[in-house]
């Protein structure tokens, strides 16, 4: 998620036990190409899909609709960040559904090479930020400064942050600043990484149970902000520029558009399916319902986005191609 997610292992293990959410089953791309992307003169198509569950929502319900509305063959492959890019340019994927903001690789592909097309707003806007429990946050109003947060780091010690408080980060992959925000703001904090958002989750979850506090990097739009409220710790304020060198980054993170790229070559030829992507927008809450049947009710990607379809036909049938 360059969330400026360069943001966005228990770790694979746990990821991996729990394939609905994060994906673990896909094709990695980084070894292999689906049989679908870039096939010219048929109807099929490659979707990316990140690792965090609002993507994997994006990408249900387009699925879905793609199959059952338009009668195509859809696959998707599981990518990390930066080398989706790299797969989108070379027409190994057809699309990329919720990109966080990768300023580099959108000069590189979009601008120079011209090797990608920008596919539109998704209609949710993403943050990055540090966030404690809301219990926590009640008991100890200025937590929520971090100019105070060295004063919680005996509260915020783990056994694997050794003598430090514990920054519970997600999955090394995501776009993070953390350890130089620690560093460079003098925290007596470590930055420990879950290693996927379903390990980060299910920590979350326990720590939550047991009422116990904690510090983490977490994102909007996310669905367990429902079941355990969280509020943000407010960072020095993120202005244009200032995270331009990551090792002497002082600010917190930005609010982001999400947006949609397309393959350039798909984008041209890609007929009906091309244009229902680039028609594809929803807002925080629609995403936030699929994420929830397909995380917390552990519902099939395929089944929560049918469940939203069937309920939801005046928004999503704006995104069809229109009748000739």
């Amino acid at each position: 998620m360059s969330r400026s997610r360069t943001y966005r292992a228990a770790a694979l293990a746990s990821a991996c036990a729990l394939v609905a959410v994060t994906g673990c089953g896909a094709a990695d791309m980084t070894k292999q190409a689906s049989p679908y992307a870039n096939a010219q003169g048929s109807k099929t198509v490659t979707l990316s899909i990140q690792s965090w569950v609002g993507a994997q929502a994006n990408t249900a319900v387009v699925k879905y609709l793609l199959e059952h509305e338009l009668g195509y063959r859809v696959d998707t492959v599981q990518v990390d960040e930066v080398p989706a890019w790299d797969a989108l340019s070379q027409g190994r994927v057809d699309a990329i559904l919720e990109d966080w903001g990768h300023p580099e690789q959108e000069q590189r592909y979009v601008t120079d090479k011209k090797t990608i097309k920008p596919g539109g707003d998704l209609g949710v806007t993403g943050h990055i930020g540090w966030f404690v429990p809301t219990y926590f946050a009640k008991q100890h109003p200025d937590v929520t400064d971090w100019r105070n947060l060295n004063k919680y780091a005996d509260q915020l010690r783990t056994p694997e942050s050794g003598g430090k408080g514990q920054l519970m980060d997600g999955s090394p992959s995501y776009v993070t600043n953390d350890k130089a925000l620690v560093s460079n703001l003098n925290l007596d904090y470590q930055v420990i990484f879950a290693g996927s958002e379903a390990a980060q989750i299910t920590q979350m979850k326990q720590f939550a149970k047991e009422k116990k506090p904690f510090l983490t990097y977490w994102y909007k739009p996310q669905w367990l902000f429902e079941k355990v409220p969280m509020t943000e710790v407010k960072l020095p304020p993120y202005k244009e520029g200032c995270d331009a060198d990551a090792e002497k980054i002082k600010c917190g993170y930005p609010h982001t558009p999400l947006k949609k790229f397309l393959n350039a070559d798909f984008e041209k030829r890609g007929g009906d399916a091309a244009t229902l992507m680039k028609n594809f927008q929803w807002n925080t809450k629609a995403q936030n319902d699929v994420s929830l049947m397909i995380a917390e009710q552990k519902l099939p990607p395929e089944e929560a986005a049918a469940k939203w379809v069937k309920k939801n036909k005046p928004v999503w049938e704006k995104w069809l191609p229109k009748k000739k």
